[in-house]
């Protein structure tokens, strides 16, 4: 029996995992929605929950906890800036999942992790926006 198992170890070291959902974390962040395994998003949910409560709480206390948990500091400030604000009347569920069928390689369950009431544009947004910025700078030389 596997009672008070806490969480999946996803076949990687406490390292790994820390750094795995540190950018997962990220990405979903600025992007808004990100495709993955089952697994990996039913265990990122929490993590993200907890950052964008400390993006509600917005202190510099709060501030600081979620730069220690993740990589970058767009990241944190889009937390912050953007979606503190927009779920600040809104009582937790700030991510849905939804199953995305199987991945063609492994036949590894796949799901959409995006968060609820989400920017439509944000997806790719930071993509489209650098291959414009080496476009420019291509034009330029």
């Amino acid at each position: 029996m596997r009672h008070a198992r806490g969480y999946r170890r996803l076949n990687r070291t406490h390292e790994h995992r820390k750094a795995l959902f540190a950018n997962m974390a990220g990405s979903l962040i600025e992007h808004e929605q990100i495709k993955t395994t089952l697994p990996k998003a039913k265990e990122l949910r929490p993590i993200i929950e907890k950052l964008v409560t400390l993006g509600k709480r917005g202190d510099l206390h709060a501030r600081r906890q979620a730069a220690a948990q993740l990589k970058e500091d767009k990241d944190v400030a889009k937390l912050f800036e953007v979606l503190g604000p927009r779920y600040a009347e809104r009582q937790g569920g700030y991510v849905r999942i939804l199953k995305a069928g199987f991945r063609y390689g492994d036949m590894a369950p796949m799901a959409i992790i995006e968060f609820v009431d989400r920017d439509i544009d944000a997806k790719g947004a930071a993509d489209k926006a650098r291959v414009a910025a080496e476009e420019d700078a291509a034009d330029e030389e």
